[in-house]
C-alpha cells in the first residue's frame, strides 16, 4: 500500500470557510485542500471554523475552575460512578503502555442522552447522561461549545465526503448519536519537566479529532517517521484523521500517530474525539475496497473499537474487566495497531486514547 505521508516540517492550514458556502464550486474547492492536508500530514490546522472565541474561552475559563478545586470535591464527579463513562479522570486512573502514567487529569463529556433513549436502556457503552459538576455556568459552557464542535465535524465529514468522490451527505447516516468524546484535560505546572516525551505515541480510534490547546506540548510523526512539533495557532483547531477513517478509505487516509511532550507549563486541552454511531460497521468503501485494502482492514464495529480501547486504559474499567462484571466486545482483544507509527524504529510504545 502506497503511504502519501511527506516529509512535513510543520501541518499545513486549511481554511474551511468554504464548507459553509452555498457555492459548491467553493465547497469542492475547500474540500480539495482538506484532502491534500489528509494525505500528506493526516494532521491540519484549520481556519474559519465558525466556533466562536467567546466559546472557546467560555469553556476554558470553566476548565480553570473545576481543576483548581480540591481533590475531594472533584472526586465526588469520578467518572467510576457514571453509567456512560463521564466524569472526572484523576491523576493516575489512565495507565498507559508499560504501566507510564503521566500528571494530568480530565474531564469526560459527550452527547447528553435521557436515560429512557432506547439505546441507553440496551445498555450501549459510552451512550447515556453526562455527569455534571455542581459549578454554575460549567454545563452550559461546556454543552454550548460541544454543539459548536460537533457541527464543525458535521462540515470537516461533508468536506471528506466530497474529497474522496462520494456524496456530500455520504457520513450523515452514521451521525445520528455517536458517542463522541470531549476531553476537559488538565497538565499542572511541572518546573521539573525535561524536553522528553510524555505520552507514547498513539493514534485516535474514532473519525477525526478536533483539538483546542492552549500551550504547545503536541508532537506528530511525519511521512519519515521524525516528531514535529504542533504548537497552538491563534484561533485555529488541530484536526488529526484517525483510526476508523483510515478504515474507510483503505489507507489512502492515514491516522496519524502523535503524542504529548513534557512542557515546562501549565496546559490545558480539549479534543472532540469525532465518532460515528456506535454499531456503524466500517470497511474500506468501494472506490478503495482494494484486495489489499480489504485484507488489512477487515470490517471493525467502530463502537466495539471505541470501547474495547477504552476498557483497556482506565482503571475502573480494567477492575470491572476482572472481576468478570464486563467482558470485551467479540475480537477487540488486542490494542488496535493504526497509523504509521509502528514503521518506524524511532516510536515509543503504541498507548491508549488518553489525550491530545
Amino acid at each position: 500500500m502506497s503511504h502519501t505521508h511527506t516529509g512535513f516540517d510543520r501541518l499545513p492550514i486549511v481554511d474551511v470557510s468554504g464548507l459553509f458556502s452555498d457555492d459548491l464550486g467553493e465547497r469542492l474547492a475547500t474540500a480539495c485542500e482538506l484532502d491534500r492536508a489528509a494525505r500528506d500530514a493526516g494532521f491540519f490546522y484549520v481556519t474559519g471554523h465558525q466556533v466562536a472565541r467567546e466559546q472557546q474561552a467560555e469553556l476554558v475559563a470553566q476548565a480553570r475552575r473545576f481543576f483548581a478545586a480540591p481533590e475531594d470535591w472533584k472526586m465526588r464527579y469520578y467518572i467510576g460512578q457514571s453509567v456512560a463513562h463521564r466524569g472526572y479522570v484523576p491523576e493516575g486512573e489512565e495507565a498507559f503502555a508499560g504501566g507510564k502514567r503521566d500528571r494530568k487529569e480530565a474531564f469526560d463529556t459527550g452527547r447528553e442522552l435521557p436515560p429512557d433513549d432506547p439505546d441507553v436502556k440496551a445498555g450501549t457503552p459510552m451512550l447515556g447522561p453526562n455527569l455534571w459538576p455542581e459549578q454554575p455556568g460549567f454545563r452550559e459552557a461546556v454543552s454550548s461549545y460541544y454543539e459548536a464542535a460537533f457541527a464543525l465535524g458535521r462540515a470537516l465529514f461533508r468536506g471528506f465526503s466530497l474529497a474522496l468522490g462520494l456524496p456530500e451527505s455520504h457520513f450523515d447516516a452514521y451521525l445520528s448519536k455517536p458517542p463522541s468524546q470531549l476531553r476537559l484535560i488538565h497538565y499542572p505546572f511541572d518546573p521539573s519537566a525535561e524536553d522528553r516525551p510524555g505520552i507514547g505515541a498513539h493514534t485516535d480510534y474514532e473519525c477525526f479529532t478536533i483539538l483546542l490547546p492552549t500551550a504547545p506540548g503536541l508532537e506528530v510523526m511525519n511521512g519519515e517517521g521524525h516528531w514535529i512539533d504542533a504548537p497552538p495557532v491563534e484561533n485555529a483547531f488541530v484536526v488529526n484523521i484517525g483510526d476508523m477513517l483510515e478504515v474507510w478509505t483503505g489507507g489512502t487516509y492515514v491516522a496519524t500517530s502523535h503524542r504529548v511532550r513534557k512542557v515546562r507549563e501549565e496546559r490545558y486541552s480539549f479534543p472532540l474525539f469525532f465518532a460515528c454511531d456506535y454499531r456503524t460497521v466500517v470497511a474500506p468503501l468501494p472506490p478503495f475496497a482494494t484486495p489489499e485494502a480489504v485484507a488489512k482492514y477487515p470490517p471493525v464495529f467502530a463502537g466495539d473499537h471505541l470501547f474495547a480501547q477504552t476498557a483497556q486504559s482506565f482503571m475502573y474499567l480494567k477492575q470491572r474487566l476482572e472481576s468478570g462484571e464486563l467482558a470485551l466486545p467479540d475480537g477487540s482483544k488486542a490494542p488496535a495497531s493504526f497509523g504509521q507509527q509502528a514503521r518506524y524504529a524511532t516510536a515509543g510504545p503504541s498507548s491508549m486514547n488518553d489525550d491530545e
